[in-house]
């Protein structure tokens, strides 16, 4: 998943930019509201968490802006204003969830994980896909119960297939989700991994469309 972290304190934004891309996501920090109104606009992201007291523009702008262009990308506010008001007034204006500083990394890597199964339509906290479980939590995988060793980003990879199961996804659409602005990929990198998972799944687990891009076959 590839999330957008518009915050301005720096040693927060930096624990939480670490904390998240060991949970496996791609992270883009900005630390302003304009430069995150800005990236919105320019960038396909999977989920935003956004701080209100933002420099330039305000958090709750930033947020009636994205939802008055349509876009409907998770947003979670992460900030230190813990009224009641203040909560109201950010779910009012589009917010899928609010979490008050300071906050437990655990915590919003789970609150993370449950805006992802809401935006792609599914309730369970496992993905089942016949004898593929894959469980996003523990980032554990098993191939008829057996485990199954993947890296940071095979896994991602793999998550992001089996949310699509059946749909085709094109190579932008993977790298937009798997690499962030500071992330230099080789030009060969997202067939190696594709290679590596067909390799340690099956390679019927991965369909390549020839010239549209990639599928994971429903079971």
């Amino acid at each position: 998943m590839r999330i957008l972290l518009a915050e301005d304190d720096p040693q927060l934004g930096d624990g939480l930019m670490v904390g998240l891309r060991q949970a496996g996501h791609a992270v883009d920090w900005v630390k302003d509201g304009q430069a995150a109104d800005l990236a919105l606009q320019s960038e396909p992201f999977d989920l935003l968490v956004l701080d209100l007291g933002l420099p330039r523009l305000e958090g709750l702008e930033v947020l009636r802006r994205l939802r008055a262009r349509g876009q409907a990308l998770p947003v979670l506010i992460l900030t230190a204003r813990d009224a009641t008001g203040d909560k109201i007034a950010g779910l009012d204006a589009g917010a899928d969830d609010y979490l008050v500083k300071p906050i437990d990394l655990d915590e919003l890597a789970a609150r993370v994980r449950a805006l992802a199964r809401r935006a792609a339509g599914s309730a369970q906290p496992v993905l089942q896909l016949g004898d593929l479980r894959i469980d996003p939590a523990a980032r554990a995988v098993s191939l008829a119960d057996t485990p199954v060793e993947l890296s940071v980003r095979e896994f991602s990879l793999l998550q992001l297939l089996a949310e699509n199961a059946g749909r085709v996804m094109t190579r932008a659409q993977l790298e937009a989700s798997l690499y962030g602005w500071h992330d230099e990929p080789d030009s060969n990198a997202l067939e190696v991994h594709i290679h590596h998972l067909r390799r340690k799944l099956g390679a019927e687990r991965i369909r390549t469309l020839r010239g549209v891009g990639y599928m994971m076959p429903k079971p």
